[in-house]
């Protein structure tokens, strides 16, 4: 049996704040459109512009991870975002019995980029450094320097002691 993989990766804008709502079952949902785009110069050499909407949507999982939460806390209309999930096509019948169709992007894991396009909301959050939305992994300790031959790195100011940088994650 062969495998498969059903993977999207956008970064973009957010084109307008998350609407969350709480549905039947207790769970929380978020949605937002994200906007990704791209330029090229056409034959005659002019520069052309396209903007593609993502419908994301967020769940909170079974599990208790509250990435819903994360979204209706932090993200804003114009934020910069990183998303990684899986496409989903689906289909239902409105109220005049038409069939309709829609994509979106199923979001696992959501990455805040900071640098807000639109302005959006203020506060003093740190715009410059990207956030992530689950705790970071823990750094390993840097090894000691080799005694004797390799490669030597204490040439280099701060190589390897100092170890409790000012890195955002």
């Amino acid at each position: 049996m062969s495998r498969s993989l059903n993977k999207a990766i956008l970064i973009g804008n957010v084109g307008g704040d998350p609407e969350v709502r709480t549905v039947g079952t207790g769970g929380r949902v978020a949605t937002f459109s994200l906007a990704t785009g791209r330029t090229w110069n056409d034959a005659n050499g002019n520069k052309q512009e396209k903007t593609e909407w993502h419908r994301c949507v967020v769940w909170n999982s079974a599990r208790g991870s509250g990435l819903a939460d994360v979204v209706e806390k932090y993200v804003r209309k114009g934020e910069k975002v990183y998303v990684e999930g899986e496409i989903e096509y689906r289909q239902w019948q409105d109220k005049d019995g038409q069939t309709r169709y829609t994509t979106e992007i199923k979001v696992k894991e959501l990455m805040l980029l900071g640098g807000r396009a639109g302005g959006g909301g203020g506060g003093d959050d740190m715009d410059s450094a990207p956030r992530r939305s689950s705790a970071p992994a823990s750094r390993p300790k840097a090894a000691a320097a080799p005694a004797a031959g390799g490669d030597d790195f204490n040439d280099f100011p701060g190589a390897l002691e100092d170890e409790d940088d000012d890195l955002p994650f």
